[in-house]
């Protein structure tokens, strides 16, 4: 038996936590950073860019660019047996990917990788063999909304914009209200575990960096209150805010 037989140095050297989210990065012989994590049984290795398996799915650079073509070429695109199963096995490793991200604080990476599966689930609404299967991805939206709405505002801060961060929540918990009005549980949204956490992390933002209301929130807050001129200047604000990055 050779010394690639069995992968029990790497196992013994890297012990398996149960009570954490065990992820490292290592570079590989070609020089290449990968990504792993340790699970219960194994280890998981998973590429920075591309799909994390680094596989190309007929040449494409993930299998939901090569759906998006198929599906150009047909007006009424379903997705068969065979590609549900395709579909299910990317959502997986973009999941795993995503938690590294997390775990690691590359909260960039964070927000690129949620951003596909957010569109994976868009693809699997609107062509997905029955409502069944779609809501079996569907139901997890909140979910990865959550994980995109923190790595979002977490990289703001990261990257000293505070205000960035704030507008960035804001942005996320609209979604997500839009959500549950979407399907009609609106009552429920103010006590959601996701919404009060990103909630008291935006309130917590607000008190670290002494960041008051946004300029968009004091949009909404003059529409609201049909403040009609100042929403004007506010939007003129926003617009030349936008276009100078400042």
């Amino acid at each position: 038996m050779s010394d690639f037989d069995h992968i029990d140095s790497l196992l013994g050297d890297w012990p398996y936590d149960p009570e954490t989210v065990n992820v490292r990065t290592v570079k590989g012989d070609d020089g290449r950073e990968v990504v792993q994590m340790r699970i219960d049984l194994g280890v998981l290795q998973l590429e920075f860019d591309g799909r994390p398996d680094g596989t190309r799915p007929f040449g494409f650079d993930t299998y939901l660019d090569f759906l998006v073509g198929e599906s150009i070429n047909s007006d009424d695109f379903k997705l068969n047996e065979e590609q549900c199963e395709e579909v299910d096995r990317e959502f997986i490793q973009y999941y795993h990917r995503r938690v590294c991200w997390l775990k690691i604080q590359r909260y960039d990476l964070a927000v690129r990788d949620a951003d596909h599966t957010l569109a994976l689930m868009d693809f699997c609404t609107g062509h997905g063999p029955d409502e069944q299967w779609s809501m079996s991805h569907e139901q997890y939206r909140p979910f990865v909304l959550f994980h995109r709405t923190q790595a979002a505002g977490l990289h703001a801060v990261e990257e000293s914009d505070p205000e960035s961060a704030i507008i960035q929540l804001n942005e996320g918990l609209e979604k997500l209200r839009n959500l549950f009005l979407d399907n009609e549980l609106e009552e429920y949204y103010e006590e959601n575990e996701l919404v009060v956490r990103l909630t008291e992390f935006r309130e917590s933002l607000r008190d670290q960096f002494n960041v008051g209301q946004t300029l968009h929130e004091r949009l909404a807050e003059a529409v609201a209150t049909e403040q009609y001129e100042l929403a004007a200047e506010l939007r003129d604000r926003i617009t030349k805010q936008d276009q100078t990055g400042r």
